[in-house]
């Protein structure tokens, strides 16, 4: 067995080409393609079949490469361990988080971590789709929501929610509503993943569900916020992702009291004999700042 062979084969799948593998891992195409093509041989399979233009992984291929990336990672994780006696966090720490959240809540924590830290390469994807922390290789996400996965590791770091806005052009040419039901009678600005039929609302005095009139819909919330700025309709949306809009006046928050219900955030990593210092210094790092931020922004 060559572990040389295996770990260039998964940069391949990861990469989508052996161009850019080669370049990753800064050696000759020829000889990233003599690697998997020894692999294969040795294994009495085809992982990857290769065209002019593309290359397509099988699915022996793709078995073998999410085995091949936990057996890599627990590797990694290994000599982590071993030279957990350094006194300064370094490598590659690969963080996921929702786009617009991570988009808000990221950047500060980035420059302090990175001053702090200069020897730690943040590497941050920033999805929509729930990613698979282990098979993935990602040591650290940010999630929104009640959490499924019982195996990994979840820390509680804040809360948000929804809450309506328009902007201050619309407020002026349609009037401001004074309660839920009052929005039946505005153009609504619908993010379809919160839903399409309704909103529901909450406050002090109760829930209310209101009905859509359907007439916009869409499924990109920056998309639903530049609608919103430019006078087009109201909008249900985080409160974090309107926090500059509302600073500078292009949106204001509408019916106050009323709001969607609360979802949890949390940092979530796999469960593992130990934490890696770098992980363990950005959670240290980020807890506090992300805490403060997400206080602020529930305004």
């Amino acid at each position: 067995m060559d572990l040389n062979e295996i770990a260039i084969f998964v940069k391949v799948v990861e990469a989508g080409s052996f161009a850019k593998a080669s370049l990753q891992l800064d050696m000759p195409k020829s000889t990233v393609s003599t690697k998997v093509s020894a692999l294969e041989k040795r294994l009495g399979v085809t992982l990857i079949r290769r065209t002019t233009r593309k290359l397509f992984v099988t699915d022996a291929g793709l078995a073998y490469h999410k085995q091949c990336l936990q057996a890599l990672n627990q590797i990694t994780m290994a000599d982590e361990q071993v030279t957990q006696t350094q006194s300064t966090p370094q490598g590659l720490l690969r963080i996921t988080a929702p786009v617009e959240l991570g988009g808000a809540l990221l950047p500060s924590v980035i420059e302090q971590f990175q001053k702090l830290y200069p020897a730690v390469q943040l590497e941050i994807i920033l999805s929509d789709r729930t990613v698979d922390l282990v098979s993935d290789g990602i040591d650290l996400a940010i999630r929104a929501g009640d959490l499924r996965d019982s195996s990994l590791i979840a820390k509680k770091i804040g809360s948000v929610y929804f809450a309506p806005f328009a902007s201050p052009k619309y407020i002026k040419a349609k009037g401001e509503p004074k309660s839920p039901k009052d929005l039946q009678n505005h153009q609504c600005l619908q993010f379809t993943p919160l839903g399409a039929e309704s909103w529901k609302l909450n406050s002090a005095k109760g829930t209310q569900t209101v009905t859509m009139n359907k007439s916009l819909m869409m499924n990109d919330l920056n998309l639903v916020k530049s609608l919103a700025v430019s006078g087009l309709g109201i909008a249900l949306m985080p409160t974090f992702y309107c926090y500059a809009e509302t600073g500078n006046k292009k949106l204001v928050r509408i019916l106050d009291d009323w709001k969607s219900e609360s979802r949890p955030v949390h940092f979530v990593y796999p469960h593992q004999a130990f934490v890696s210092k770098k992980l363990s210094a950005f959670l240290q790092v980020a807890t506090g700042i992300i805490r403060e931020s997400l206080e602020t922004y529930n305004f």
